[in-house]
């Protein structure tokens, strides 16, 4: 803003630098989706295995996600959104467990307040609650049945409650605002408000809780697969929505469907990953093997197949829902946790992949394979995780579905594909507000000064080829890339490049022996 001068004397002002500080998006959030047998029909967010044993029940052996997302975090992840997976049939849904605490009579007529669980399955059957009078004001108690005859585990308290609407311990409010298990529904107005409790209720336990029909992935199994590949593709009337419920979510790297063999919901899914600027995780399937699987690699190969890549074979891991006896299960979980490993400590242009990349809880892999066989795999785009002894279960891959050799793609490699769409994604975001600024040198020297410092930033973190900034990346932003009609337009070209870093795959040692001094005479 210009100074408005009138009287003789100094004046100050503060000039702009035009410097707006650009942050790298996150690299490493995971999307995993499955069916669970409980927990919100939303895209949500889970910070621990905690948080998701609290929300979707913790493991249950009909179903992989919830072993995909403890892989994950046993494996380095930190942030997951979980889309629940429920049959599109009607009749195939949960039911959530309810209750009713007899509290007293008016005119000779039974009095109750109805409780309801936040999420359905048959584990509220395990709950129940107690309430207590005192005074005009009561209190519920929820518990869990213990281990023993009669015994019971509290685990929440709600006290001072009330059942006048206009009071602040109201107890609909209350519950439906703290508690992490009750629920209430608004009275009807055309009937009675609340009862005021007049006599204490003992523990009663939830009833006519129902999980959802179990969905599995496997096409071998009763309808191939079918139900689940319907609920994945859900629109957002049918059951709980699908996979579109991740379009609720701002941001995502990495998608897993665990188990997930069907080719055409994988393209699909390859696809979707393209318009969000992540990465799919393809399982093999499950009976692929050295043979079959590179011509699985090819039918799954898309326009879309650089935004995903393919891990060979099934992992062999402890199943703690089993008294710990090895079972089989994808790699997408174990590989997912990996990459967000890998990028916490390394950066997203390092491959997730090689001796530092072991599987945290893998017994090993239900495929050995040699040096020979992973060579024939390795060309065709296909990720092996191998045992190395000494190293344990390692990936060793780091190609994209557009890695075979005989195609030739600029990103056939992970790291080069996921750092281009970390740029793509930062720069989105950190740009918006150059939308309706004035369309001339002084805005593209301040997106050449901004973009550049944060090109400039990645360099010196080693995230570029180049021993100088000029050989790693360049920004233009100048007449030559917005010319007058594009101007008219409304048109600005910004044009970054950067010269990726690749995985060294193949190390070759030459050795050659120095022969001692020879006699000639």
């Amino acid at each position: 803003m210009a100074v408005s001068v009138s009287y003789p004397g100094v004046y100050v002002q503060e000039i702009s630098s035009g410097v707006r500080t650009i942050t790298g998006v996150a690299t490493s959030i995971a999307a995993f989706a499955g069916w669970a047998p409980t927990g919100p029909n939303v895209a949500t967010l889970v910070t621990s295995w905690n948080d998701f044993v609290e929300q979707f029940g913790g493991l249950d052996s009909r179903s992989y996600l919830g072993y995909a997302v403890s892989h994950f975090f046993s494996n380095g992840g930190q942030l997951a959104y979980i889309v629940r997976l429920v049959s599109t049939v009607a009749a195939d849904a949960g039911q959530v467990g309810d209750l009713q605490l007899e509290v007293g009579e008016t005119n000779g007529e039974k009095r109750f307040i109805e409780l309801r669980t936040r999420r359905e399955g048959t584990w509220s059957s395990e709950y129940g609650a107690a309430l207590t009078v005192t005074d005009d004001r009561f209190q519920i108690v929820v518990s869990q049945k213990g281990a023993k005859k009669d015994e019971l585990v509290p685990v929440e308290s709600f006290v001072g409650l009330s059942t006048k609407q206009d009071d602040e311990r109201y107890v609909l409010n209350v519950l439906n605002a703290q508690s992490k298990l009750l629920q209430m529904d608004e009275p009807d107005p055309k009937k009675d408000p609340l009862p005021v409790p007049t006599k204490p209720v003992a523990f009663t336990p939830f009833a006519h809780g129902r999980d959802a029909k179990v969905l599995d992935p496997d096409p071998n199994g009763a309808d191939k697969g079918k139900a689940f590949v319907d609920a994945l593709n859900a629109n957002r009337t049918q059951g709980g929505g699908g996979l579109v419920l991740l379009d609720d979510v701002d941001l995502f790297n990495l998608l897993s469907v665990p188990g997930l063999q069907d080719t055409a919901a994988i393209q699909l899914l390859s696809a979707y990953c393209h318009q969000r600027r992540a990465l799919l995780l393809v399982d093999a399937k499950k009976a692929a093997t050295i043979t079959t699987v590179p011509t699985d690699a090819g039918d799954l190969h898309t326009s879309d197949s650089s935004y995903a890549a393919l891990y060979f074979p099934w992992i062999t891991a402890p199943d703690p829902a089993a008294d710990n006896r090895l079972r089989a299960f994808p790699p997408s979980g174990f590989v997912a946790g990996i990459y967000a490993r890998t990028d916490a400590g390394r950066g997203v242009w390092k491959a997730p992949a090689g001796t530092e990349a072991t599987l945290v809880g893998a017994s090993r892999v239900t495929t050995t394979m040699t040096d020979v066989e992973n060579g024939l795999l390795n060309p065709k785009g296909v990720n092996c995780i191998r045992d190395f002894s000494g190293y344990g279960t390692v990936v060793w891959g780091a190609r994209t579905l557009d890695g075979n050799d005989e195609i030739g793609s600029e990103w056939k490699y992970v790291p080069v594909r996921r750092t281009a769409l970390f740029i793509e994604e930062t720069l989105y975001r950190a740009l918006k507000w150059v939308v309706f600024e004035p369309n001339d040198e002084p805005l593209w020297a301040q997106i050449r000064l901004n973009v550049g410092a944060f090109m400039n930033d990645l360099f010196r973190q080693g995230a570029f080829q180049g021993t100088t900034p000029k050989d790693a990346y360049f920004v233009k932003c100048d007449k030559e890339t917005t010319t007058q009609s594009d101007i008219n337009k409304g048109i600005v070209n910004v044009v970054v490049g950067f010269a990726p870093l690749k995985p060294a795959e193949f190390v070759i040692v030459r050795i050659q022996q120095i022969a001692g001094p020879i006699a000639t005479a």
